[in-house]
């Protein structure tokens, strides 16, 4: 029960850390040629800002504030796009670098260029601590930690106060179009002119974000592993499998609606394969129980693998049978591949619930 022997789970295992390595490659990113240069960004007279920015932003960019968690504008923010600074508005973060950490912060695994934010040692609340800061504006936007899920292990953890969200379709218009090949296609439609309202902008991140629905027990656990897997973009847990409209935990957890706790993640295919998440969700439950995980029974702790394409239920099915040759469960694997029907958002308590509550109930690890 604790080792893998089956060559083709290894290769997955491999090729998990190829995409890390491939992604290493691509951690310092430059700002694309043409457009308003870095000299464009002054920071305007302390009077301007006083009458520009609220009392929030004010406090937090020249005063180093803090925001509350879970309580700002971006922290869960999906949408496409780049984060620039409200003092200067120079280009800070990009959306294809946002990632849920759980914290109730906006997080982002790096800038969006080096040289749009400096860092400087920060002895506040008897620790030291890296602070960030926009360059040209010298505003303070947060903190840098060492325990980020990309190639360089960073977490930007940072204010809303302190940013303006440039949504990809107004990026052409509000002067950031040299931002728009960060994007690919979605971009180049964007500089097109495409209207706003079209596709543009809105997951047609779909060449670039995929959907994925597992369910293999409470779903605390579960999410608490995946959200923090390079190329997962954000994770949220739900019901689904039965056909129970608008279900909620007091429904599900009788075990009679025919649901499931599930997590639906968003990861980017660029990043991280189906296959390779797949790889992850088989050694983070037991497979082999068909209603329990640890001390939870009934059918809402089910195994299953949601499908969202033919070529998911392929994936899955292949992966499955490759698990299930490895040898390393003694006992048949029963988790079922089934069409994803619609998925109920479970209750804010619900969301992060580890992350919000370090120590609780889980019975998820990863094994070896």
């Amino acid at each position: 029960m604790n080792q893998w022997v089956a060559g083709a789970v290894l290769g997955t295992l491999a090729a998990l850390a190829g995409s890390a390595v491939a992604a290493t490659k691509q951690t310092v990113q430059k700002a694309p040629a043409g457009g308003p240069t870095m000299a464009d960004y002054k920071k305007p007279s302390d009077q301007e800002l006083k009458s520009k920015l609220t009392d929030l932003q004010y406090q937090v960019t020249q005063h180093g504030g803090t925001e509350r968690a879970f309580q700002n504008e971006y922290w869960n923010n999906k949408a496409p796009g780049i984060y620039v600074d409200v003092v200067t508005g120079e280009p800070l973060f990009s959306s294809l670098d946002k990632y849920d950490s759980g914290t109730g912060w906006p997080s982002f695994t790096r800038p969006i260029d080096n040289g749009n934010v400096k860092t400087k040692t920060d002895q506040k609340l008897f620790m030291e601590r890296t602070e960030v800061l926009s360059s040209k504006g010298d505003s303070h936007l947060g903190h840098v930690f060492d325990d980020g899920p990309g190639p360089d292990g960073k977490r930007f953890c940072m204010n809303s106060a302190s940013m303006k969200f440039i949504p990809l379709e107004k990026m052409e218009a509000e002067g950031y179009g040299q931002y728009l090949k960060l994007f690919g296609a979605a971009g180049a439609a964007a500089a097109t002119g495409a209207k706003a309202g079209s596709s543009v902008g809105k997951p047609e991140a779909k060449a670039t974000v995929e959907t994925a629905t597992l369910a293999g027990g409470c779903f605390w656990g579960m999410e608490e592993i995946l959200r923090k897997i390079p190329g997962i973009i954000e994770t949220q847990v739900g019901y689904t499998g039965g056909d129970l409209k608008n279900a909620t935990y007091n429904d599900v957890h009788k075990g009679t609606t025919g649901h499931a706790e599930a997590v639906e993640i968003k990861f980017d295919p660029k990043k991280i394969t189906f296959a390779e998440v797949l790889g992850y969700f088989f050694r983070m439950h037991n497979p082999t129980t068909k209603n329990q995980q640890g001390n939870d029974v009934g059918s809402q702790y089910r195994s299953a693998i949601f499908y969202h394409s033919e070529a998911q239920r392929e994936t899955a099915e292949k992966v499955k049978k490759q698990v299930s040759e490895a040898g390393k469960w003694r006992h048949p694997i029963v988790t079922e591949i089934v069409p994803a029907k619609e998925f109920w958002s479970a209750e804010a308590e619900h969301q992060k619930y580890l992350a919000k509550n370090p120590g609780g109930y889980t019975c998820h690890y990863m094994r070896d």
